[in-house]
């Protein structure tokens, strides 16, 4: 079979899956991004993600992370909700974290899709992701085709903006490969003037120790004190530098259904998050992603912004 063809039935299927978008780069050292990520890691842009200090050479070579590989499928799918949850007057969540964690439901289709591939193409040795173990995910997706990296460091595509999670197969496949696409960001510093907590530093460079995302999830310890007047309502992840990005008006909703918030999330207000107990929190948010800030990092995030 050519590798024209071995492309196409991975491309058809899938979009058949669910997924919006599909690229293919060959598996390589990302030599472009060592500079880069050695240099932010220096600065201690990280924070307390001291994960990100290890497996440095893995994060920059899928070769040495997966061996004997030789592409890496890079694939998007949308979360952009249908309606928004009410955030006038009240506390907000990322619209990430709406409905059921994303890791288990898109890892799913992903192997699904390679145990298509094992079946249809032959025998095939890989690994699947979803935003785990070192991969440079967003780098990926820009060589593949998917879109250019935004200045507040997203990948953004033209067609769907930047609502979209990114996952990737890695595998010892010869494939056709395609071509990075141009950045179309311009002089559009919308995302840089809107951020509160000034997190985005330079074109796309972030300090996540003064972005919101981080400081309501990864962060483990207190938030700090001149910061909190900046959050903005958000308790859990930040829209902020999205909401406002031009190419986001092309967003379009997602069909997913397991990415729908529950009746209970649609009714809450500013009260019944401040009174949420520990039992509730562990009813409504059974399978989210809400659960990785664990029921004490939701209180003390709710905490900061009342303080």
């Amino acid at each position: 079979m050519s590798t024209k063809k071995k492309t196409e039935i991975i491309k058809k299927k899938a979009v058949d899956l669910g997924f919006n978008n599909c690229g293919i780069s060959k598996a390589r050292f990302l030599k472009e991004e060592e500079n880069k990520f050695e240099e932010w890691l220096n600065k201690g842009y990280q924070g307390s993600m001291g994960y990100l200090n290890k497996n440095f050479d893995k994060r920059l070579d899928p070769r040495k992370l997966v061996h004997g590989s030789k592409s890496v499928i890079s694939l998007t799918y949308n979360y952009y909700p249908p309606k928004k949850l009410v955030e006038k007057n009240n506390f907000i969540i990322s619209k990430y974290a709406y409905g059921k964690d994303y890791h288990k439901i898109i890892k799913t289709k992903l192997r699904e899709l390679f145990f298509y591939i094992k079946e249809n193409i032959g025998n095939v040795e890989g690994r699947v992701f979803v935003d785990s173990a070192p991969v440079h995910e967003r780098a990926w997706a820009k060589l593949s085709g998917l879109g250019w990296i935004g200045k507040n460091s997203l990948l953004i595509n033209k067609k769907m903006g930047s609502y979209f999670f990114i996952a990737e197969i890695i595998c010892d496949l010869e494939l056709e490969y395609d071509s990075p696409v141009l950045d179309m960001c311009g002089k559009c510093t919308r995302c840089i003037d809107a951020c509160p907590t000034e997190a985005i530093t330079k074109s796309q460079v972030i300090n996540a120790k003064k972005c919101i995302s981080y400081l309501t999830i990864e962060n483990k310890k207190n938030i700090p004190k001149e910061l909190q007047k900046n959050m903005n309502g958000y308790i859990f992840g930040c829209d902020i530098c999205q909401d406002v990005c031009p190419w986001n008006r092309f967003s379009k909703p997602h069909n997913e259904e397991n990415f729908l918030p529950n009746q209970e999330i649609k009714k809450y207000r500013k009260k019944d998050w401040i009174e949420l107990t520990e039992e509730t929190f562990n009813i409504i948010f059974k399978g989210s992603a809400v659960k990785r800030t664990k029921y004490r990092g939701l209180k003390r995030n709710i905490k900061a912004y009342l303080d």
